[in-house]
C-alpha cells in the first residue's frame, strides 16, 4: 500500500519515525554557516521578500564572469533566514534551481536535503529531481518520491518515483508500471528505456533493456544523468551537441571517463565550476592512469612541466602552451594558477607577465601576483591588473598611467579598467569617464539603485544576489562597464573587497 493509502486507512503519518525533537528548523536553510565561510544567517532577515524573489527569479544563465559565479554560490549556500514576505519553501526552492541553472547541483541537493521531506513544495521537489539527475544519484530523489502525486503527476515524475519502488523491493510492480508509461506513449522511448534499465538494477526481476541512441537527437539533463549512472556510453555527436549545463555536469561526474572530463575541464574552471586545484587534481589522475591517451594525456604531461620542469624557462614554456592561442585563454589560466605563482618574478619573463599574473588571480593569489610589480611597466596590461588587484591601496591611481593603458589596450579593456578603478574608488568617477569615454557610470535604474543601496547597508549577500542578476551573459562583450561599476563599488562597500578586485581584474584580462 502506499503511504497516502496508509494514512488514508489507518492514520499512518509518513513522519511518524520523526519526532519533534529531531526535524530540522525550517525557517534557517543552508550548507555551510559563517563559521564555515558563509554569510550571517541573519542577513537577508528583515529584507524584502520581493527584491529577494525577483533577483533569483531572473537568474536563468551563466554568470560571465567566474568571480561572481564563485560569489553567487556561496551566498546561495549559507544557511540564511527566511527574507520577510516568502515562504521558506520558496526561498529554498528558488536558490536551488539557481544552482542548478548554474552548473552546481551538488551544493543544490546539499541545500535540499537540509530540509525534511514533509516540508517539500512542488517547485522544491522540482529542483531535488533536477539536482538528482545533474549527480547522476537519481535514488537521492526517493525521500521525496515517497510522496508520490502529491508532489507532481507528470511522467517524468512518474518515472523517478516507479524507479524508487524498484529499489525499495517491488521491482516488478514498478516494470510493470514502467510498461505502461512506454506503451501509452507518455514518455519518449529513450526516456522510459533508461527508466526501465535503471530500476532493473534492483531486486529480482531483471530483465536485459537495450538502449539505442538511434533517433535521438537531444542529450537531455534526464538522460545524461540516467545514462551515466549506469555507465552508458552515448554517442560523441550528442556528448559534443550537449547543453553548456550538461558540460558542466560532466566535467564533475565521477562516473564519466577521465578523457571526456579533462577535455570539459577549461570551460568548467573558466565558469567557476571547477577549482584550480580541482583543476590540477583531475589532470593528476590523468597522468597517474596508464589508460588515458591522446591529447588529455599531452595535457597532463605539460602541466607537470609546469611544476617541475628544470628551469623556469622551460616551466614559463609549458604553463603559456596550456594557455593556447585562443581568444580566451581563460579556462587554461585557471589551471595554471599555482604553477605560474611558482615562478619567480625576473625580467626575463616579462613578455608572460600579464598572462601569469591574470593566472594567479583567477584563483585568488594577489599577494603572489603583487610580486611582479616591479617587472611590469606602467600602462602595460601587468600594471593594469595590479592596480586592481592591491589589496589595501589608500592612493588613487596615475590618470596618466590610466590614459596610455587605455589607448595601447583599446576600447573594451580600457572601458572596464576604468569602470573597475572607479568602482574601487581608486579613480574620480569623472575622470573615469573623461579617458574611457562615456560610460554613463553615474546613470541609474532600479538595478543599480538596489544593489547601491544593498552595498550601503553592508548585505552581502543581497548585493552578491543582484550582482549576478547583473552579470548574466556567455562572453564578456555583453558586459557594460556601468554594470562592472555598480557591481564592483557595491561588493566593496559591503566588505567584499576581495571578490570586487579580482572581479575587476578579471574583467580587464577577459575583455
Amino acid at each position: 500500500m502506499s503511504d497516502t493509502e496508509l494514512e488514508e486507512l489507518f492514520g499512518i503519518t509518513q513522519n511518524l519515525d520523526i519526532p519533534a525533537s529531531a526535524q530540522r528548523d525550517f525557517s534557517r536553510v543552508g550548507v555551510i554557516d559563517s563559521r564555515e565561510g558563509g554569510f550571517p544567517s541573519a542577513s537577508l532577515s528583515g529584507q524584502p521578500g520581493s527584491v529577494v524573489r525577483a533577483a533569483l527569479q531572473n537568474i536563468e544563465g551563466p554568470m560571465v564572469s567566474r568571480w561572481g559565479h564563485i560569489l553567487l554560490r556561496r551566498a546561495l549556500a549559507s544557511r540564511l533566514e527566511t527574507p520577510d514576505g516568502m515562504r521558506a519553501s520558496e526561498f529554498a526552492a528558488l536558490r536551488a534551481r539557481v544552482l542548478n541553472r548554474l552548473g552546481e547541483p551538488h551544493v543544490a541537493r546539499a541545500l535540499l536535503q537540509d530540509v525534511d521531506t514533509r516540508n517539500y513544495s512542488i517547485n522544491m521537489a522540482t529542483q531535488a529531481l533536477g539536482a538528482a539527475l545533474g549527480t547522476g544519484d537519481i535514488t537521492a530523489i526517493c525521500p521525496v518520491a515517497r510522496r508520490g502525486a502529491d508532489i507532481r503527476d507528470d511522467a517524468q515524475w512518474r518515472m523517478a518515483v516507479l524507479i524508487c519502488t524498484g529499489f525499495s523491493g517491488d521491482n516488478a510492480y514498478a516494470n510493470r508500471q514502467l510498461n505502461s508509461v512506454l506503451n501509452n506513449k507518455q514518455a519518449p522511448e529513450i526516456d522510459v528505456l533508461l527508466a526501465q534499465r535503471y530500476a532493473g538494477l534492483a531486486g529480482e526481476g531483471r530483465r536485459a533493456v537495450n538502449i539505442e541512441w538511434d533517433g535521438v537527437n537531444e542529450l537531455t539533463t534526464w538522460r545524461w544523468g540516467l545514462a551515466s549512472a549506469l555507465g552508458i556510453d552515448f554517442p560523441d555527436e550528442l556528448a559534443q551537441n550537449a547543453a553548456p549545463l550538461i558540460r558542466l555536469q560532466a566535467a564533475q561526474s565521477p562516473a564519466v571517463g577521465l578523457a571526456r572530463r579533462a577535455s570539459l575541464a577549461d570551460f568548467a574552471a573558466q565558469r567557476g565550476v571547477l577549482s584550480s586545484s580541482a583543476a590540477v587534481d583531475l589532470f593528476s589522475q590523468v597522468y597517474a592512469d596508464n589508460g588515458v591517451e591522446g591529447d588529455a594525456q599531452a595535457r597532463a604531461e605539460t602541466l607537470r612541466r609546469a611544476y617541475v620542469a628544470d628551469t623556469q624557462e622551460a616551466r614559463v614554456a609549458a604553463i603559456r602552451e596550456l594557455w593556447g592561442e585562443g581568444d580566451d585563454r581563460y579556462g587554461g589560466q585557471v589551471l595554471t594558477a599555482y604553477a605560474a605563482a611558482r615562478i619567480t618574478p625576473s625580467d626575463a619573463h616579462a613578455e608572460a607577465a600579464a598572462g601569469l599574473i591574470a593566472s594567479m588571480l583567477s584563483a585568488g593569489l594577489d599577494r603572489n601576483a603583487m610580486r611582479w610589480g616591479s617587472i611590469v611597466n606602467e600602462g602595460t596590461e601587468g600594471w593594469a591588473l595590479l592596480a586592481l588587484a592591491q589589496p589595501d591601496r589608500e592612493s588613487a591611481v596615475d590618470e596618466g598611467a590610466v590614459d596610455d593603458f587605455i589607448g595601447d589596450a583599446g576600447e573594451a579593456k580600457g572601458q572596464m579598467f576604468a569602470a573597475g578603478l572607479a568602482g574601487l574608488g581608486r579613480l574620480d568617477v569623472s575622470a573615469a569617464e573623461s579617458l574611457a569615454g562615456n560610460l554613463g557610470l553615474t546613470r541609474e535604474t532600479r538595478w543599480s539603485r538596489l544593489i547601491s543601496q544593498a552595498g550601503e547597508y553592508r548585505n552581502g549577500p543581497l548585493v552578491a544576489m543582484l550582482a549576478g542578476l547583473g552579470m548574466q551573459s556567455e562572453t564578456w562583450d555583453r558586459m557594460t562597464p556601468r554594470h562592472l561599476f555598480h557591481i564592483v563599488r557595491a561588493l566593496d562597500q559591503a566588505g567584499l573587497s576581495a571578490e570586487a578586485r579580482m572581479i575587476a581584474a578579471e574583467a580587464v584580462a577577459r575583455s
